[in-house]
């Protein structure tokens, strides 16, 4: 039964994830982005599965064995490197245009961040960051259009 109750307490940094990660994949998800709501939450449940994983194992058998050693930092790589790849795979350029994508793997490595936080149980942290995210792709996107909209009618 402690067991069960040791997961179930494990399972709040899933939860988490799984709302915070939604409100970013939602606001992806309203603008018609290709990445939306349930790619940015697998992506944050994700990276909080892989360190609660990791934590689950270094508290396990980590004092049993001077052999074995467990690496955080490597865990957080590896969090980082798989996600840049997804990224990578959301970015294509059109024959000498501007790249198209970018903000999308931005935001899938953004949400893969908050899931680490998450899966650390650094829930505020977690919070800040996502209304930090939250704000630039909204907030900081208009501002961003009106800056470029005045800058066309300078030019004309």
């Amino acid at each position: 039964m402690e067991s069960l109750w040791n997961e179930l307490k494990l399972m709040q940094g899933l939860l988490v994830a799984f709302v915070l990660s939604g409100a970013i994949g939602w606001e992806r998800e309203r603008m018609g982005r290709s990445a939306g709501l349930r790619t940015h939450m697998l992506v944050g449940m994700s990276a909080a599965l892989f360190v609660v994983l990791a934590e689950t194992l270094i508290t396990s058998f980590g004092n049993d064995d001077d052999g074995v050693r467990f690496d955080m930092i490597g865990l957080l790589g590896a969090v980082v490197s798989g996600i840049s790849f997804l990224g990578a795979g959301a970015i294509f350029s059109d024959r000498g245009r501007k790249a198209k994508g970018l903000t999308t793997a931005a935001g899938l490595l953004a949400t893969a961040g908050v899931g680490v936080a998450c899966g650390l149980h650094l829930y505020v942290l977690a919070t800040g960051a996502t209304l930090l995210f939250l704000f630039t792709l909204g907030v900081v996107k208009k501002v961003a259009q009106g800056e470029d909209a005045s800058i066309a009618e300078d030019q004309d």
